[in-house]
């Protein structure tokens, strides 16, 4: 018997675009809400999703969604970006794979999909040949800090991210791969 879970690589159309964008803002909100104003919320939902916005990162080659589907219904996805710089100095020549979103609905927290993701992306990395994978993480989202510690990711370094007009830090993540130089 097959699992219901299915993850995949979605196609770049404009209704595709949609759903991931309507996927994103619901689990930004669900995630950040709760500790931020109203009006940073607003003003972050408005530049990080909508369907062209989504569209353009389908289109990207450097850039890949991975959509994951219970019965049909989108529950979580991934944004990787390939050959990421973060965390690296300027000089540095390492081949990175960056996650740049991986999130969850809110209800299905808890039931292995990050984890059936993140693996999904740790393959992707090994199999495009990467030494590291590289993300940020809100310094105080605790929860998300624990479950990369718990796939071997380490602290870094530090970044500047916007929310709408609170400038927040967050931690660069590094996890290197079995293997690799890096």
């Amino acid at each position: 018997m097959s699992s219901p879970l299915r993850i995949s690589i979605p196609k770049a159309n404009l209704a595709t675009a949609t759903r991931l964008a309507d996927l994103g803002r619901q689990t930004f909100s669900e995630t950040f809400a709760a500790t931020n104003t109203p009006a940073d919320m607003a003003a972050y939902l408005a530049t990080a999703y909508s369907p062209e916005l989504q569209l353009a990162q389908l289109q990207d080659p450097a850039a890949t969604y991975l959509l994951a589907e219970m019965q049909g219904q989108a529950v979580g996805y991934a944004l990787l970006a390939q050959h990421s710089t973060l965390g690296l100095a300027p000089e540095a020549n390492a081949r990175q794979l960056e996650i740049k979103q991986l999130y969850i609905v809110e209800d299905w927290i808890g039931t292995g999909l990050g984890k059936a993701l993140m693996r999904r992306a740790l393959d992707i990395a090994q199999a495009d040949n990467c030494t590291a994978v590289v993300l940020g993480v809100w310094e105080h989202n605790e929860r998300a800090k624990a479950f990369y510690q718990r796939f071997g990711f380490r602290e870094v370094g530090e970044m500047e991210f916007k929310l709408g007009d609170d400038v927040q830090r967050d931690l660069i993540y590094r996890k290197g791969l079995a293997g690799r130089a890096g």
